[in-house]
């Protein structure tokens, strides 16, 4: 088992190597969910995650022949990416297998780093069986993502760096997939102070480890935008450490996760993926869980593709009814479309798509049906927009 000394050994092969993380207050945060944040921004990471930590560790370690012979790990990006980076900084050669759906930007930027990148499979556990194979064909050391000490206690180092920034920590929230991270932060906690709070935060679409701590029967779904947990077997390093270190573990739903991925983004600027937003996602959930207490939560990873972050952004303005289709039936004359624009304009939204409807309408003939997509200040600027058409004599209403 991983102790506390393990990860302070960690942490002195670590120095140097990779960047000591900030882990700030973040007072608009706290307003919002009635806790007091604090956020170790894990994202500003060379590689954008914490993976670097336990990839690191590991490669220090290696003997003189291991890294003659190089070597092979799996991963659907973060871990990918650390291991490569250190790889090529310490003259190791590396392949990493990766599914199929690995967001191209982390494979690209995982090439960029020299490392030998094969794409196999629709899961990472069949990823990792090809791993494996390639392993022990070319004898190289397969770096595991999770289910290895060494790497549990490169991740554990987050904790040291964040108990000795805030001591007086309540409760650390921490994302899981294969449980690499939480384990090596919850053994750290328990020794530098006993009576914290460990909460895990998994998908809905993912649970692994919650069937397997909890002896529940979640289904398992096939995709997430976490899709850095997105974990089908959890390691059993890791979950031997939660059994015995961790409080609870909490899911959260995919909208849960989109919502604090836009509120990262608009109240902190600061950009995360999937993974990295699911413990901000559990304090959105779950406020009564957490009201009152010092929370850190850890930021875990940054690299999201561009196109996944412009549609979770601009379904975070749905939600917030930044962005609203409206319904408006008039008589199709001359001019009417000029006097709906007009109405919306006065009112101060902007018009982003047009839609006309003649034929595919139960309306009667020389009526016309015209669909809105304006962009507003939120729910009662909408309602202001809507009460502007009607006084002009139009028959409007918010459309779902």
């Amino acid at each position: 088992m991983v102790d506390l000394t393990a990860v302070q050994a960690a942490a002195a092969r670590l120095h140097g190597q990779l960047l000591r993380t900030p882990c700030v207050a973040s007072r608009t945060l706290s307003d919002i969910t009635g806790a007091q944040i604090y956020l170790k921004f894990e994202n500003l990471q060379f590689t954008a995650s914490f993976k670097e930590r336990g990839a690191c560790n590991k490669l220090a370690q290696l003997t003189a022949q291991e890294r003659a012979r190089g070597v092979v790990a799996m991963s659907a990006g973060n871990h990918a990416q650390g291991v490569a980076y250190h790889a090529q900084r310490l003259g190791v050669r590396a392949v990493i297998v990766m599914p199929l759906f690995t967001p191209g930007v982390k494979i690209e930027r995982t090439r960029g780093f020299g490392a030998e990148v094969v794409l196999h499979g629709q899961t990472l556990d069949e990823a990792r069986s090809h791993a494996l194979q390639l392993a022990k064909q070319q004898g190289q050391v397969f770096v595991h993502p999770y289910d290895d000490p060494d790497i549990v206690a490169g991740q554990g180092t987050v904790a040291l760096e964040m108990l000795t920034d805030v001591p007086d920590l309540d409760t650390l929230v921490i994302a899981v997939g294969g449980g690499g991270l939480i384990a090596g932060m919850a053994v750290v906690a328990r020794a530098m102070q006993p009576g914290i709070e460990i909460i895990g935060v998994q998908t809905t679409r993912f649970p692994a480890m919650v069937n397997a701590i909890k002896g529940t029967q979640h289904a398992q779904g096939s995709s997430s935008i976490a899709e850095g947990i997105a974990v089908g077997t959890p390691g059993k390093l890791p979950q031997a450490i939660i059994r015995r270190c961790v409080n609870d573990l909490l899911l959260v739903d995919e909208g849960d996760i989109e919502q604090a991925i836009v509120m990262l983004l608009e109240v902190e600027k600061t950009l995360v993926e999937g993974a990295g937003a699911a413990g901000l996602a559990a304090l959105l959930k779950y406020p009564e869980r957490f009201k009152g207490k010092r929370v850190g939560l850890v930021l875990c990873g940054g690299n999201i593709d561009p196109l996944l972050l412009a549609a979770i952004i601009e379904r975070g303005m749905v939600r917030a009814g930044r962005l609203t289709r409206l319904r408006v039936s008039a008589r199709d004359v001359p001019g009417t479309l000029a006097v709906i624009t007009a109405t919306v304009a006065h009112a101060g939204a902007n018009i982003n798509e047009v839609h006309h409807q003649r034929a595919f309408t139960m309306l009667a003939a020389q009526h016309v049906e015209v669909e809105l997509v304006i962009q507003t200040r939120g729910p009662q600027h909408v309602s202001e927009v809507v009460n502007a058409l009607q006084a002009a004599g139009l028959d409007a209403q918010t459309a779902p």
